[in-house]
C-alpha cells in the first residue's frame, strides 16, 4: 500500500467516524449535507448509498429534517421524538459510515456495524445529558440545548467531510464533555438523594 492510499483510507476512516458521530446528534442534518453535496457531483457515492443524491431524497430527508428541528424545540414533544431518533440516529450513522467507507475499503456490513457504534454511542449519551438539562431547567433549557446539538451536528457534518482530522479530534472532545457533564450531573444527583 503507498503512502497516498494509506492516508486516503485513513482520512476515509476519519470523515466516516465524523459523519456516523454527527447523525448521533441530529441524523438529518449529515443525511442531507452529503446528499446535497452528490447531488452537485462534489461527493462520490457507491451503489446504494448514490440514492442520497436523489432530488426525492432529498426532499423527504429535509421535510422530516424541519419537522424534527421545529419539534425538538417543544418541550414534552422533544422526549417523544428522542424515542424515535435514537434509532434514526443509528441506522443513519450506519448509512454515514458505510457511505464513506468505499474509500476506507471496509466491507459495508462491518462499516455499518462501526457507524451504528459511533451515532448509537453519541445518542446514548446525548440522551443521558438531556434528563439532566430537563430536571435543572423544567424543560426550558431543552430548546437551547436542542439547538446546540443541531450546531454541533452541521460543525461536524462539515468537519467530517471537508478536514476528518479535526472532526475525529471534535468527536473526541464531544465525548469527554459529554462524559463528564453527565458524571457532574450523577454527582449532583446522588448528593441529594444522601
Amino acid at each position: 500500500m503507498s503512502v497516498l492510499a494509506g492516508m486516503e483510507l485513513f482520512s476515509g476512516l476519519l470523515s466516516a467516524l465524523g459523519l456516523s458521530g454527527a447523525a448521533g446528534l441530529n441524523a438529518y442534518i449529515p443525511l442531507f449535507l452529503v446528499g446535497i453535496l452528490a447531488n452537485l457531483g462534489l461527493v462520490q457515492l457507491d451503489q446504494p448509498f448514490d440514492l442520497l443524491g436523489n432530488t426525492w431524497t432529498l426532499l423527504v430527508i429535509f421535510l422530516v429534517g424541519l419537522a424534527d428541528f421545529i419539534g425538538d424545540k417543544i418541550p414534552g414533544v422533544d422526549h417523544v421524538l428522542h424515542l424515535v431518533s435514537g434509532w434514526v440516529g443509528a441506522a443513519a450513522g450506519a448509512i454515514l459510515f458505510a457511505s464513506q467507507a468505499g474509500v476506507a475499503d471496509l466491507s459495508p456490513a462491518l462499516a455499518g456495524v462501526l457507524g451504528l457504534l459511533v451515532a448509537g454511542g453519541i445518542q446514548t449519551g446525548r440522551a443521558a445529558v438531556r434528563p439532566a438539562t430537563t430536571a435543572l431547567t423544567a424543560g426550558v433549557g431543552n430548546p437551547v440545548v436542542s439547538t446546540v446539538e443541531d450546531g454541533l451536528s452541521l460543525g461536524l457534518s462539515v468537519l467530517a467531510l471537508f478536514v476528518p482530522a479535526l472532526a475525529a479530534l471534535g468527536l473526541l472532545g464531544l465525548l469527554w464533555w459529554s462524559w463528564r457533564l453527565y458524571r457532574r450531573w450523577e454527582q449532583r444527583r446522588h448528593a441529594r438523594a444522601v
